[in-house]
């Protein structure tokens, strides 16, 4: 008993010299400052591995981020108070007792005056009495609380008399949207104007909830087009003019709950992260899920479609509005993983897809009538048609593999045209980051002025047509007849312009190059840049 109240006393010294250090009584202060003191002082505003930690608020003694359970990954909102352990473990009230439990059922007072326990313990100590025993420190092994914060909630903010709510005015018309958009993409005038009214619309019903009693629904926009036009392009271009979160996911990955890959929900666990694990921003963001088209039914198969059907099923509840368990920080449910809720009314999802060969069911779709005589339709009216996609109809969609639950949940169905010879040169200079301005700008920084006159941008737009891949095949091409340019200019300081000629692309010719300055032997047919 005396050697109980020594170590208690011992303890208590040590409590007192490391207060003096910060200026504190203990005694003065009740059990959850201490805790929280306990916190700043081991954690403070250190920054871990994975990530630096949130600033402390002005008190200094709380984080953004809500308290997880160190055992069952629960967070603070679902458990309640949790007990605070060293090295900013937290662990809730139902695992605090479980463990309490498990070791109240062990009789370590009658196993420590064991004499056949104390003589093996001697022998191994030599007789000194207790080994030393040393602990782990869980912190050091999982970051700063066993948890990092990319796996933790933000804690909500407290509510004002007003909540406050996105202001219409400062939600960009879709005039405005539009015209932003016409500065990166080339084209594509309907899918522009149909983007900048559905987010308009959406924004103003997130700000309004309410017109007049009246609910406003969502608009999902299923986007069609084929690959290379300029769909993912198109959202990626939103992120820029719009403050809200957005994340691009594509759907090649997910499969039904249960099997490998990534969970239906994990698609929102991205917009989460997007929203720097703030719930309540993320519940106002955007989703776009590229690749929809890879979640068709499958035709054919005798094995089960758990990549298929079953996932259009699993997302009819994302894309209606509905409250999801979502994972943080990570892609699929587990018992390591901390999950929350969000609700997905206000979130805009919009999907796109390639959709190949649906241009042939379209085809059969119109061609299906047949008649005789000098009106007759020829059945090759629409093979030639490059904008098919334009007349798609629902049930065209539907004879793909789309079942009509996942279609009816995104009723503004938008198309984009394929690219013409006109829409691939204007790509290539006008807008504001071309791909002919990206070397452009290289060529500059060794002082080369890089041309292209219009017979080069002809034929690289022919190259680029024959590939059939879209906008995507401009950047191989002029990767290919760079190369040797990029390679050669750098070893001549009197090179001040290169001209690329259709020539030099159909690999008939050269490129133009004019010299700085006259030189002491100036080699045949260049010209000359007087200074």
């Amino acid at each position: 008993m005396s050697d109980f109240n020594n170590n208690g006393d011992n303890n208590n010294e040590e409590n007192n010299n490391r207060n003096k250090n910060n200026n504190e009584d203990i005694q003065n202060k009740d059990h959850k400052e201490y805790e929280n003191d306990e916190v700043k002082s081991d954690g403070g505003e250190k920054e871990d591995d994975r990530g630096s930690m949130k600033d402390f608020s002005n008190s200094g003694k709380e984080t953004d981020y809500e308290d997880v359970c160190f055992i069952c990954r629960r967070p603070e909102r679902r458990t309640g108070k949790m007990f605070k352990l060293p090295n900013n473990i937290s662990v809730c009230n139902d695992c605090m007792h479980k463990t309490m439990d498990t070791v109240s059922q062990f009789d370590y007072q009658g196993m420590l005056n064991n004499p056949s326990l104390n003589e093996e313990l001697n022998k191994l100590n030599g007789g000194k009495g207790m080994p030393n025993i040393s602990f782990v420190n869980l912190a050091d092994l999982q970051g700063d609380g066993g948890i990092p914060n990319k796996q933790k909630i933000k804690k909500k903010k407290q509510q004002t008399s007003e909540a406050p709510v996105l202001d219409i005015k400062n939600i960009p018309a879709p005039h405005k949207i539009k015209a932003q958009l016409d500065e990166y993409v080339v084209g594509q005038e309907k899918a522009k104007k149909i983007i900048s009214v559905a987010v308009y619309n959406h924004y103003k019903r997130v700000a309004t909830g309410t017109m007049d009693e009246i609910e406003i629904e969502k608009s999902n926009i299923l986007m069609l087009g084929p690959t290379g036009s300029g769909k993912t392009y198109l959202v990626k271009t939103l992120a820029r003019l719009l403050d809200v979160p957005l994340a691009i996911t594509d759907a090649t990955s997910l499969t039904e709950a249960g099997y490998i890959g990534d969970d239906i929900e994990s698609v929102v666990s991205k917009l989460l992260a997007a929203a720097d694990n703030d719930v309540e921003k993320a519940e106002k963001g955007i989703i776009f899920i590229d690749e929809i088209d890879k979640i068709a039914k499958k035709k054919n198969t005798t094995s089960r479609d758990v990549s298929g059907e079953s996932v259009q099923q699993g997302m009819l509840k994302l894309l209606e509005g509905a409250e999801v368990e979502v994972p943080v920080g990570a892609n699929s449910k587990n018992a390591m993983v901390p999950l929350t809720t969000i609700n997905t009314k206000n979130i805009l999802f919009i999907c796109g897809g390639a959709f190949p060969d649906l241009e042939e069911i379209i085809k059969q779709r119109l061609n299906k009538r047949t008649s005789i005589g000098y009106t007759a339709e020829l059945k090759d009216k629409y093979d030639k048609d490059k904008n098919i996609l334009s007349k798609v109809a629902v049930e065209d969609i539907k004879k793909f593999g789309m079942i009509p639950e996942f279609i009816g949940r995104l009723p503004i169905i938008c198309t984009l045209e394929g690219l013409s010879k006109e829409m691939f040169i204007k790509i290539l200079k006008e807008p504001r980051n071309a791909i002919l301005k990206q070397y452009q700008k290289l060529l500059e920084l060794d002082e080369v002025q890089l041309m292209f006159d219009d017979g080069a941008l002809e034929a690289i737009a022919e190259k680029a047509m024959n590939k059939e891949t879209g906008a995507r095949a401009l950047r191989a091409i002029i990767e290919e007849f760079m190369l040797d340019i990029m390679y050669e200019i750098p070893k001549d300081d009197n090179i001040g312009r290169v001209t690329i000629t259709r020539e030099y692309i159909e690999n008939t010719g050269g490129p133009v190059i004019d010299i700085r300055s006259n030189s002491v032997e100036l080699p045949e047919n260049l010209n000359v840049i007087e200074q």
